[in-house]
């Protein structure tokens, strides 16, 4: 079967881009484009000892393959489409469980007012993150301390974006927010369908975004909510505990940024409410960034994270993390990181973001390295 469905999944990859390079799409622009990154990572103190492996998620950012196209309607109209694959470098499998396209399918309009678009798309937490957290999705990142910072997607969702000038504004609302259910390669599902009669409310979702960039600074704003649905039997879940519609998962993010020269430095917190869990519910996870551009080709950078619980004592991690990058080219890059996580007593946190099966014992602290490639396409 999971032969079946990867060579389904290259036949319909093909036909679509052969549609792109025909005369059926000749009245719009449609641009194929990917990443590719793929390294060795060690981790150690896990619970069944040191390890060794070509992590499926991430090196210093996710494999993918897209196309995304934009045809003029005239007026200052426009429609546009993006259709992007998540890839596991490591065996090529396709990510988020096992989508044609899991990181975005979505389809819309656009102007000088912003864009309105329909499909499987970024929350606005993702975008409130993108300047200030500098590491990004890396193996050793934010990620790591909440596998929901890189995966912030809903489906079945209707979204705006609109930027004037420095100010960008955006808000998304969705029917269903996830369809599938959480597996070591997609670790930010949910098992949420939602678009249920008997159920208005059940796994709608909704995020809003106000940002503001400049030349040499900028600050954003983000808030997500997600909604849980009730169970339907006893062997029924949704995870983090949100067992019934009424239940809510919130996140609000605040963050800037500055530059200096060839340096930039960055800081934020993303405060949770999780009404689902009843241990510990509340948290902040605090984190400052800095980058350094030592010559057009090395960049050096790193962060600092804390993920700390309210009114649940020992449960707290740390986070430090430092990458070098060379770029050998326009399109590709070789990098080494280094990450260490220091865990509470009731902690288990993974330094490493990578794949699951590498969480240590309660309490122990993790050291993890990376060296790998990147190229872009």
């Amino acid at each position: 079967m999971k032969k079946t469905t990867t060579r389904l999944t290259l036949t319909a990859f093909a036909a679509l881009s052969a549609l792109a390079a025909t005369g059926a799409v000749q009245a719009q622009s449609v641009n194929l484009y990917g990443i590719i990154d793929a390294g060795i990572e060690t981790v150690s103190n896990t619970a069944a000892g040191n390890l060794t492996r070509m992590p499926t998620n991430s090196g210093i950012t996710a494999s993918r393959v897209g196309m995304r196209g934009k045809e003029d309607l005239g007026a200052g109209l426009s429609a546009v489409f993006t259709l992007e694959m998540g890839i596991g470098a490591d065996t090529g499998a396709s990510l988020q469980g096992s989508r044609l396209f899991g990181r975005q399918s979505y389809v819309g309009l656009s102007g000088d007012w912003g864009a309105v678009t329909l499909g499987r798309q970024y929350s606005m937490l993702f975008w409130s993150l993108l300047d200030a957290d500098i590491v990004g999705p890396s193996v050793f990142g934010l990620g790591s301390l909440d596998s929901y910072i890189p995966n912030a997607r809903h489906d079945n969702a209707v979204a705006y974006r609109g930027k004037f000038d420095a100010l960008s504004l955006g808000a998304s609302y969705s029917l269903g927010r996830d369809t599938a259910t959480a597996t070591p390669l997609n670790p930010g599902a949910t098992n949420c369908a939602g678009e249920s009669a008997s159920d208005a409310q059940a796994c709608r979702a909704w995020s809003l975004l106000a940002k503001y960039d400049t030349s040499t600074w900028g600050a954003a704003l983000g808030y997500d909510l997600q909604h849980g649905r009730t169970l339907t039997s006893a062997t029924d879940s949704v995870f983090n505990g949100l067992n019934s519609s009424a239940t809510t998962d919130a996140r609000l993010s605040v963050n800037g940024y500055a530059k200096f020269g060839d340096a930039k430095l960055a800081a934020g917190v993303i405060r949770r409410n999780n009404e689902g869990s009843t241990t510990k519910p509340k948290s902040d996870l605090w984190y400052l960034a800095a980058s350094y551009a030592i010559s057009p080709a090395w960049t050096v950078d790193g962060t600092v994270a804390r993920l700390a619980y309210k009114d649940y004592a020992n449960s707290d991690s740390t986070l430090v993390a430092v990458r070098a990058l060379y770029k050998l080219s326009k399109r590709t890059t070789v990098y080494g990181q280094l990450g260490h996580i220091s865990n509470q007593s009731l902690a288990a946190v993974s330094v490493s973001g990578g794949a699951a099966g590498s969480n240590p014992l309660a309490g122990g602290s993790q050291t993890g390295t990376m060296f790998g490639i990147n190229h872009a396409f």
